[in-house]
């Protein structure tokens, strides 16, 4: 699988990358027994990114991807975490699924975009995760916390990057606007876009990705099935984690129609979508289970025809402005 450089750094990602908030036990339990063989599976597929975060089941997901990585050859792989959310010890009572995540509430989030809070929160993550260093580190949805993101997080990550303790840089959120913002007024590497590039949702091509592609900075986009209903698009499906709205469904229910028809998949079209931009090096997807990495893998592989993107701009599915990928462009 084709790996990119992100930004400026010399870090790379491959193209397809693996989203670890499932095996950190995203709304549903996965067995240490599953979360491995999903890791083994991304692995023998040729995936070599791999993307975690404190947040993700309060540590759980770092543990285990560490526990993992600590196995394979160091230099052979791109790790990146994120800041933003310190974990303090609470008294263990209940679970955090009001957070998310179906495990144990031994644990609870505080945010502490600071300049001491962004070193203790990678410093701590290197515990969990077993390891000496972190390829890449995102300050992690900073969007009530701009000021003390900018002011004290932002340059703590350069003073970070420039000791060599990290290697690329950046921001991860669910909007477009604070990340061009970051990639305007910062020299963030990369920038995490979830949600917001997407068959349903172009959000972020009007400003982010044009300033991105004009600065050197990498985009990755997250959440290119907004979480499940390009996956699976009907009737009480979700779209970026709440119930979709009718127009939605019916929207993603034509690409799936449009799809078939041409020979292809949703799923492959979705995967392809982002890579018609310039700007994107990458794709992060979660998965939870072997088989729906080798299912993400294969889908990311098919070909979409040229005449899809045709015809989805023809009847108004896509913006007649909206680029689509090549024929080669999403390998």
């Amino acid at each position: 699988m084709r790996a990119r450089t992100l930004g400026r750094s010399d870090v790379p990602v491959t193209a397809l990358g693996f989203g670890a908030a499932a095996i950190g036990n995203l709304l549903t339990p996965v067995g240490d027994e599953a979360a491995y063989a999903a890791l083994d599976a991304a692995w023998d597929a040729g995936i070599r990114y791999f993307d975690t975060a404190p947040h993700y089941g309060t540590g759980l997901s770092e543990r285990r991807l560490g526990a993992y990585l600590r196995g394979r050859p160091a230099g052979s792989y791109t790790l990146s975490t994120k800041a933003g959310r310190l974990l303090v010890p609470a008294d263990g009572t209940g679970d955090d699924l009001r957070n998310g995540f179906a495990v144990p509430a031994t644990h609870r989030r505080v945010w502490d975009f600071s300049a001491a809070g962004v070193r203790r929160s990678i410093e701590e993550s290197l515990g969990r995760l077993g390891l000496d260093a972190v390829d890449v580190v995102y300050l992690h949805d900073p969007d009530d916390h701009a000021e003390q993101a900018f002011t004290q997080a932002y340059p703590e990550l350069e003073r970070l990057r420039g000791e060599g303790l990290v290697g690329a840089i950046g921001a991860g959120m669910n909007q477009a606007a604070m990340l061009t913002r970051f990639v305007r007024d910062t020299d963030v590497d990369v920038v995490l876009c979830a949600g917001r590039y997407s068959l349903l949702d172009q959000r972020a091509l009007p400003a982010l990705l044009p300033a991105a592609a004009a600065r050197g900075v990498s985009v990755v986009v997250g959440g290119v099935f907004n979480s499940g209903l390009l996956a699976d698009p009907r009737q009480g499906g979700t779209f970026d984690y709440a119930r979709a709205a009718p127009h939605l469904v019916a929207r993603a229910l034509e690409f799936k129609e449009l799809a078939e028809r041409h020979g292809t998949s949703l799923r492959a079209a979705a995967l392809a979508f982002p890579f018609g931009h310039p700007a994107v090096t990458g794709v992060l997807v979660g998965t939870r289970s072997a088989a729906e990495v080798l299912d993400t893998a294969e889908q990311f592989a098919a070909p979409v025809p040229a005449a899809f993107w045709a015809e989805a701009r023809d009847r108004g599915l896509l913006d007649p402005d909206t680029p689509a990928p090549g024929p080669k462009e999403s390998a």
